[in-house]
């Protein structure tokens, strides 16, 4: 049986066509619908699904993103029930990355967070505001529980800072398409295929662009340059309606081959 760390790097190799990561809050938009939906994301042919674990300073997330972790922490989500969520959604066999900031790891305790969640079969985890000079110890507890850290490149991150990020990402490496917050936009900026170009200098690992990407002419567009796509605000924005993600899904995987 592969690793959850090999099952990432495997699950976003593109081979001719692009791989499609979706990305879900956990707890919104309640527990019992949250659970639902991430065993219903986990199956519909996805390659990885990213899970949101709520936090009251969500610096990275624009305002779907912030809306859904806000409802989550009103309906009372922990990292504890998060780290439950993810072991109820690792089970359908799909890689689950935890995504969150630092605060929710100290306050729970990093050692015992990276012990939980190699327990729940996450393959990674990613921290936005954990730059990756600073990422010691907890990126050390992460990986010695064999979880990937996946650092972010932004196209404002000069050449050796790249370097340095892509030597300690493990599973693949996050592309930021803006300079921003997250959140679906009409067009993709016009500088980001050189920016993956310039991030795969750097990696043989997957590369996966996010932030902004929503509709099924970005996939045709990134098709070729990243490996992967990571969709979060569109979906959201779905399950904050009321409505099932999984046609969008279905939608931007047609694009994706």
């Amino acid at each position: 049986m592969l690793s959850e760390a090999a099952r990432l790097d495997e699950a976003l190799r593109a081979r001719g066509d692009l791989k499609l990561v979706g990305y879900m809050m956990a707890g919104h938009p309640n527990k019992k619908r949250s659970l639902e939906l991430g065993k219903k994301l986990a199956t519909s042919g996805i390659a990885a699904l990213e899970i949101g674990i709520p936090f009251s300073d969500p610096l990275a997330d624009g305002p779907v993103i912030q809306h859904a972790g806000q409802a989550a922490l009103e309906n009372g989500m922990t990292v504890g029930a998060c780290l439950e969520l993810a072991a109820a959604v690792a089970r359908e066999g799909i890689p689950i990355v935890l995504m969150t900031y630092i605060n929710p790891i100290l306050s729970h305790d990093p050692r015992r967070f990276a012990a939980e969640a190699a327990q729940a079969g996450v393959a990674g985890i990613i921290v936005p505001d954990l730059p990756v000079e600073e990422s010691e110890p907890v990126a050390g507890w992460l990986r010695s529980a064999s979880l990937d850290t996946i650092f972010m490149v932004a196209p404002t991150t000069s050449s050796n800072r790249m370097e340095t990020i892509c030597e300690r990402s493990s599973g693949f490496v996050y592309c930021v398409t803006v300079t921003g917050i997250t959140g679906a936009r009409s067009e993709l900026p016009a500088g980001m295929k050189d920016l993956i170009g310039e991030v795969k200098k750097h990696t043989k690992l997957p590369v996966a662009a996010g932030f902004g990407i929503s509709r099924p002419e970005h996939m045709k567009a990134l098709r070729g340059s990243a490996d992967a796509a990571v969709v979060g605000s569109a979906i959201v924005a779905e399950i904050d309606k009321g409505n099932d993600p999984v046609p969008l899904v279905k939608e931007l995987l047609k694009a994706c081959r």
